[in-house]
């Protein structure tokens, strides 16, 4: 009897071609402007090599006073300059397979396993990024307390269960405080990222108000005007020193990450093992992608111990510095009970 084998069902080439059913373009981040794709990264994460730099114009110094008109030819001013910056990213080469045998297709009641694995593919890969997302910012917060005084983080969680008060928890005072962190470019935040932790806490302040999606539901949360994006086990959640838990919030603005796709050779595969499973046979479906994910105004410092950045290696604070001033970045961080 013939057994109907992966390459039977999938045709790599329209597995390729299909349309991304959750991927990252359909993520709230992507959505509501946190993360924006365009065609110079998707030419960097093409390009060869591991890393990509991304040139910008610094601002103009607007600390330098206006010169003073005179009548005296004696007098010559001396122009001013713009200088270049420079933010370095670094691509990350990611990949996942998923091997199903063909006597368990065989013998499988309902769905096939290699049906349901294509079915979640997009999936698996969009929480994949999505956790590359948050480990960037966790580094970002990092870097920010170990090498710019924590100018984009305010802090007011207790160490103890038993010191855990109203000021403490999330609250407006101190979310202000933490949007005021970018001065009077603050009015570009748009979105925050929480635990559902603190979503609870929200909740029960009554401060959360919903507004219509593109059908009209009322479905969208939003805090004082900011969509909120709840990620539960995404969050950073660290205990106290004695007891009790933090829970970090992230404050974005439009454009807070740059996002590139790349072209891998083999982007999909089909693997047969013939004799494994005691000559059984084993099909694997392999996906391979290559992104370029990186936070506006920093640039990537140091080596991963392989290829690409690992959710660890992005989350410490050796591996981010800023270059470019506070007000310019579009995030800030909140750590409450």
């Amino acid at each position: 009897m013939a057994t109907v084998q992966l390459s039977d069902i999938i045709d790599v080439t329209v597995f390729r071609d299909l349309p991304a059913v959750n991927g990252p373009e359909k993520t709230v981040f992507f959505q509501s402007g946190v993360v924006t794709r365009n065609s110079l990264l998707d030419e960097i994460a093409s390009a060869p090599g591991k890393t990509a730099e991304l040139p910008f114009w610094k601002d103009l110094d607007g600390t330098v006073e206006v010169n003073y008109s005179t009548d005296d030819p004696s007098d010559v001013a001396t122009p001013q300059k713009v200088v270049q910056g420079e933010q370095i990213a670094r691509k990350a080469f990611v990949n996942q397979g998923w091997s199903k045998s063909d006597l368990a297709s065989e013998i499988a009641m309902g769905p096939k396993a290699m049906d349901h694995i294509r079915s979640r593919t997009d999936t698996y890969f969009q929480r994949q990024w999505q956790r590359r997302l948050i480990a960037s910012a966790n580094g970002v917060l990092a870097d920010n307390v170990a090498n710019d005084s924590g100018d984009m983080v305010v802090s007011v969680a207790a160490e103890a269960t038993g010191s855990v008060t109203a000021d403490t928890r999330f609250n407006r005072d101190v979310f202000t405080e933490a949007v005021y962190t970018m001065g009077d470019a603050s009015a570009a935040l748009s979105t925050m990222a929480v635990h559902s932790a603190v979503m609870e806490q929200m909740v029960k302040n009554d401060d959360i108000v919903y507004m219509p999606d593109s059908q009209g539901n009322l479905t969208i949360p939003t805090y004082m005007g900011l969509r909120v994006v709840v990620v539960d086990d995404g969050m950073t959640v660290t205990a106290g020193t004695t007891s009790g838990f933090k829970y970090t919030s992230v404050i974005f603005g439009a454009g807070a990450f740059g996002y590139g796709v790349g072209s891998p050779d083999v982007p999909v595969e089909v693997e047969r093992e013939a004799a494994q499973g005691e000559g059984g046979g084993i099909e694997t479906l392999w996906i391979r992608n290559t992104w370029v994910l990186h936070p506006f105004g920093f640039q990537n410092t140091g080596t991963p111990a392989s290829v690409s950045f690992t959710l660890a290696e992005l989350a410490g604070a050796a591996r981010w510095d800023r270059v470019i001033e506070r007000k310019n970045i579009p995030m800030a961080f909140l750590i409450t009970n």
